[in-house]
């Protein structure tokens, strides 16, 4: 069917991707992952779970989470329904964007998607009710290796486009250390 357009971002090695899509006065069609136009298009990971969560409400915060070691996850993020702010944070040691974050919206209406690579921490926070959030991993998820940064981290200074201290979120990331707090021997080259 079609093809897809990918868009290089300032952080490396992140793409946004942009499926063909098909629409009428029905509505629309699109093939939301092809493995042979996503390798023709040089991605080529292998892709072994889908994860799909829902936000009922608009102002959930979910994050900043990573995997660490070789339990990393490079990602594809989508939006079925709703639309979200998508924010990474490249905590990749050595990396010539190492500290930088950058955020894109992802809706239902945009149809695009977001290529996050391993060594990346992800989260989000709903813009509309009911986000149906879905995401590809290379890799399994892995609770030893789960890892998290203050959403609020002043370093990074993420422009959050709600009231933070209304936003809705799990005591879990209410409680995550940030950048510069995280032990010195963590290191994502080993993956």
């Amino acid at each position: 069917m079609g093809k897809i357009k990918t868009t290089k971002t300032k952080l490396q090695d992140v793409l946004i991707v942009e499926p063909a899509v098909f629409g009428d006065h029905r509505g629309f069609f699109t093939e939301s992952y092809s493995k042979e136009d996503f390798q023709a298009a040089g991605i080529d990971f292998d892709f072994i779970q889908d994860n799909h969560s829902l936000s009922v409400e608009a102002g959930v915060l979910r994050g900043l989470h990573f995997q660490t070691g070789k339990a990393a996850q490079t990602k594809l993020i989508r939006v079925a329904t709703g639309a979200v702010l998508d924010v990474i944070v490249d905590i990749r040691e050595g990396s010539p964007t190492y500290g930088q974050w950058e955020g894109y919206i992802l809706s239902e209406f945009n149809h695009r998607q977001l290529l996050v690579p391993r060594g990346f921490a992800h989260g989000f926070v709903t813009l509309t009710p009911n986000v149906n959030f879905m995401y590809k991993c290379d890799n399994y998820y892995s609770a030893e290796n789960d890892g998290g940064i203050a959403f609020d981290d002043p370093a990074l200074a993420i422009d959050w486009p709600i009231d933070i201290s209304k936003a809705i979120m799990s005591e879990k990331d209410h409680h995550h250390p940030t950048l510069a707090e995280l032990d010195n021997g963590f290191v994502y080259g080993e993956i």
